[in-house]
């Protein structure tokens, strides 16, 4: 029932765990204002979960409740819990939000990902965490 905590620079990129660039901090407190969540007493779970024609898919919710085992990564004011499953699928992956033309939304750039499929929420990685290969998924890159 280990927790770990970091704490990064604002521009830091990680390689051990999730980092939040400056815009996507920006907006997920402006989610949390419009929604009345505290800062102070919510963070923002990433997790992944099985499903999506790539095998895996992301996810993301506020949450009040550290986990025992949850890592927890502080930056910008903001703190990001991660189970350690997930943790495995997205070490080192960088939250961004991109507001465009097209609307807005958020983006991981996952470098455990070797394959994902057009959606951008579902990928693959070489392996499992349990150390198996990890084949199939749709075979986009």
């Amino acid at each position: 029932m280990t927790t770990a905590v970091q704490t990064f620079e604002p521009e830091t990129q990680v390689d051990d765990g999730v980092s939040l660039t400056p815009a996507a901090a920006a907006k997920l407190q402006s989610i949390m204002a419009a929604k009345g969540l505290d800062a102070a007493a919510y963070g923002l779970r990433v997790f992944v979960q099985g499903g999506g024609c790539g095998g895996m898919q992301y996810g993301m919710t506020f949450d009040s409740v550290q986990r025992p085992g949850d890592f927890v990564f502080e930056q910008h004011g903001l703190r990001v819990l991660v189970d350690p499953t997930s943790l495995f699928y997205i070490s080192g992956s960088r939250i961004d939000y991109i507001d465009s033309l097209m609307g807005g939304g958020f983006h991981i750039e996952n470098p455990q990902a070797v394959s994902s499929c057009g959606c951008g929420s579902s990928f693959r990685t070489a392996r499992t965490h349990t150390g198996q290969e990890n084949t199939g998924g749709c075979g986009y890159h």
